[in-house]
Parts: C-alpha cells; structure tokens; sequence
C-alpha cells in the first residue's frame, strides 16, 4: 500500500527530470552548434561544393545530433552595418501615438524595397569586417503530455539561440 502512495509521485519526477533534461541538452546543441557556425562564417572561407550558408546550416544541423527538426526551424542569418544596428527597425513617424508601425504612416526606407522593414539586417553570412547574428528559433516538442500542462505552449517549448560577430578581415578573390 505504501508503495501505490509513493509510486506515483516518483513517476511524475521522473518523467520531469526526462523531459527537462532532453529541453537543456537541445538548447545546449543549438548554442553550441550556432556558436561553431558563427566561428566558420567569420572567416569567409567557402569551400569546394558547397556555398558558405549551405555550410553554415550543414554544421549546426550536425551539432543538433538530428533531435532539431530543420524543417520546422527559423534559421536566419542577418548582416549589420554595425552593433547598434542589431534588431533596430526603420525608423517611422507614429501618426497616431500607438507607438506601433501602421500601413500609410511616413518611413525611412533605408533599404530601398519601398516597405517598412521591423529588422534593418540583411540576409547572408556577409562579407570582411561585417557585423553577422546568427538566430534559430525551435519549437521543441514535449514528449509527455503531463509535461505540456506545466511548460511549453500547445505541447511544444521555444528554445532559441543567437550569436553576433564581426567577420574576420580578408581579402575577396
């Protein structure tokens, strides 16, 4: 009898400890997969068969150890003239005082591609001396149910990563 009372509580631990341990052990991935991607796109090397981002992908894909789902991930890599610059968006006159952008309120198109722009980085590994984050964003799936009732959202919990660096100096060819 004692044993049905302590039975139960054990298991819930247990399946937490499981569920939590696997959430930290794929954020870890991430970061540490995200950081040697960044540490090979600083140097701007391209090798032989493959283009630089195809590179950049491939090595956090193998650092996931096949538990990220790359098909349901947000992988981006962004360039920025400089650090301040990082997440900034286009700057726009609030109309209305919402503090919120509003389609027909006036903006600064730095870019040029005639809309507001929430992020005013680049797509690409850039290029020397450039300022580069790398973001992936990953909605990891929770294994139990039971867990889903505590943590996460719709029985999934967002693990996200990101790094900024300047690009190495070199020389184009």
């Amino acid at each position: 009898v004692e044993f049905a009372f302590v039975v139960t509580p054990l298991a819930v631990l247990m399946i937490g400890i499981v569920e939590f341990g696997m959430i930290m052990f794929a954020g870890v991935l991430l970061e540490s997969g995200l950081r040697d991607a960044s540490r090979y796109g600083i140097t701007g090397l391209e090798e032989p068969g493959a283009s630089r981002m195809e590179r950049i992908v491939q090595i956090v894909s193998e650092h996931t150890l096949g538990l990220v789902d790359f098909s349901a991930a947000q992988f981006n890599v962004l360039v920025y003239p400089n650090y301040a610059d990082i997440g900034r968006g286009e700057s726009f006159v609030d109309g209305n005082g919402n503090a919120a952008y509003d389609v027909g309120e006036t903006f600064t198109d730095e870019n040029g591609n005639g809309s507001r722009d929430s992020d005013v980085g680049t797509a690409g590994a850039g290029e020397s001396g450039d300022i580069v984050v790398y973001r992936i964003k990953y909605d990891w799936p929770l294994l139990t149910p039971f867990a889903g009732a505590f943590i996460g959202n719709e029985g999934k919990f967002p693990l996200r990563a990101s790094i900024a660096v300047r690009n190495e100096p070199w020389e184009s060819s």
